[in-house]
């Protein structure tokens, strides 16, 4: 039997994953996808919350926002680093201190 627990604790270890990536890397690509983790955590906790709480669909509908938000933020992030990579040569987030050339 699947419980609210069950849930939170592979939402607590996609957050934690996300957090790690994101500290641990320098490359902008990596950063992002600890993001996406971290957004797809907070989705898995409304979605566990509404299906274990009440039977209304908000938690569902703010899952799907975040899902919305996950793929705005890729495909801005993912424009702004092609255009990076085309100006600095790398995609190293310590290089992108200092962004006018």
């Amino acid at each position: 039997m699947i419980t609210l627990t069950s849930y939170l604790l592979i939402s607590f270890f996609l957050f934690l994953a996300g957090v790690a990536v994101m500290v641990a890397r320098k490359n902008i690509i990596a950063i992002m996808l600890g993001i996406e983790l971290i957004l797809n955590a907070a989705g898995l906790n409304f979605a566990a919350y509404t299906r274990f709480a009440n039977q209304n669909i908000d938690g569902h509908i703010m899952s799907l926002f975040i899902i919305v938000i996950a793929a705005a933020e890729a495909a801005v992030g993912l424009a702004i680093v092609i255009r990076f990579f085309q100006v600095k040569d790398t995609i190293h987030i310590d290089d992108a201190t200092e962004l006018q050339s």
